[in-house]
């Protein structure tokens, strides 16, 4: 996988409450990505995420650029926000316009958003 740390842009960022407002309106215009692993899902998810884990991006990076629109609003979420964090550095990197990294994760919109997602 490509060297993360080498990358020095901002990362803008989405709160759980911004998101929780933009999934309510409709998501028809958002491409929304989780980039946690397939048993994290299983855990606690939010519908309409596609997921994309960090742990085969070496594999599936190729398709990226061929499943996403790179100048369509993208959203990207992971557990906390670290990982998400590097998926939005790479897509910035990629030529991306539209990259928001959900500040917390989804642990986080469970505390402040919905309590019903379960925490782990």
């Amino acid at each position: 996988m490509t060297n993360f740390q080498a990358f020095k842009q901002p990362i803008p960022e989405i709160s759980v409450d911004d998101l929780a407002n933009r999934l309510a309106v409709g998501k028809e215009d958002l491409q929304l990505v989780d980039v946690r692993e397939p048993q994290e899902l299983a855990l606690a998810s939010l519908s309409g995420f596609e997921n994309l884990p960090l742990s085969e991006f070496a594999e599936r990076s190729g398709e990226i650029q061929t499943r996403f629109d790179p100048h369509a609003e993208t959203i990207v979420m992971c557990h906390h926000g670290i990982r998400s964090a590097q998926m939005c550095q790479w897509l910035i990197a990629q030529g991306f316009t539209n990259v928001k990294n959900v500040t917390g994760g989804i642990d986080a919109y469970s505390i402040v958003v919905d309590p019903t997602i379960p925490r782990y």
